[in-house]
């Protein structure tokens, strides 16, 4: 072999060397840039929003810390039920955030909101109840007594008694009606309830101009979350085109509502 073939198949060695050495290198970084990378950005990895519903704030901020996320009170509302707990948040519950993300809760104040009981006598139901509505009042019981208007208020109750408008109670608070009822216009039907909520349930049966004896809840309803997604299941009495006294008394039967897959 001449000196020049030799000094051609050292130079041809000595690339493929430092090719192979450089593309080993190229590796090596890439693969330490992928690692730094996955490292620095764990911080930004995505987890599940825990449900704060029902908890204190106090009971949030662990469970947020726990998760690595952020809570922060935004808003409060009231309610008889579940004071000083957390009604709601945004996200919602099982939302997918990186961490570190705030979730803005909406929580039920402590002390109780008043409000001012209206002068409903005079009004037909049917004006008496968005006004309570519009009060932040609950309607309880219709009470009917003979009158020569059917449906007219005649009295407005609070815990059994007579109430006088402007007096201040508990907002949710529940108000009797004391309505008229006149012999030639008495008569209601029973109309379905099945699958609506507590609150629409009610409603209804109202509008009907009749009344929820009870509300019974199936064992799986276990907290006051659970029963405001509740749904009527079976009512007793059953619906029918049959005239039956208005003021009758309807029980419901609620269950947790079924999920669709």
């Amino acid at each position: 072999m001449t000196k020049t073939a030799e000094k051609k198949g050292f130079f041809k060695h000595w690339i493929v060397r430092n090719l192979m050495a450089a593309a080993i290198i190229c590796v090596v970084l890439l693969v330490g840039a992928i690692v730094f990378l996955n490292i620095a950005t764990q911080h930004n990895k995505e987890l599940a929003v825990p449900d704060f519903k029902g908890m204190t704030v106090a009971e949030a901020q662990a469970a947020a810390e726990a998760a690595g996320i952020r809570v922060e009170v935004i808003d409060s509302v009231y309610s008889q039920r579940n004071r000083g707990k957390i009604k709601s948040h945004t996200p919602a519950a099982g939302t997918m955030v990186k961490d570190g993300r705030r979730v803005l809760l909406t929580v039920n104040a402590v002390n109780a909101r008043k409000v001012t009981i209206p002068n409903l006598v005079g009004y037909s139901l049917r004006q008496a109840i968005p006004e309570l509505d519009q009060r932040g009042l609950q309607l309880g019981r219709l009470i009917y007594r003979n009158d020569m208007a059917t449906n007219n208020v005649l009295q407005q109750q609070y815990r059994g008694r007579s109430i006088a408008a402007g007096a201040q109670v508990e907002a949710e608070s529940v108000i009797d009606l004391v309505v008229g009822l006149n012999s030639s216009d008495c008569e209601t039907i029973i109309p379905s309830v099945v699958g609506k909520d507590e609150k629409s349930a009610v409603r209804t049966l109202h509008d009907s101009y009749l009344n929820v004896k009870r509300a019974v809840f199936d064992k799986e309803v276990q907290t006051w979350e659970d029963s405001l997604s509740a749904v009527v299941y079976k009512q007793n009495p059953a619906p029918s085109e049959f005239a039956v006294g208005m003021g009758t008394d309807v029980t419901i039967y609620l269950k947790k509502a079924e999920v669709e897959e």
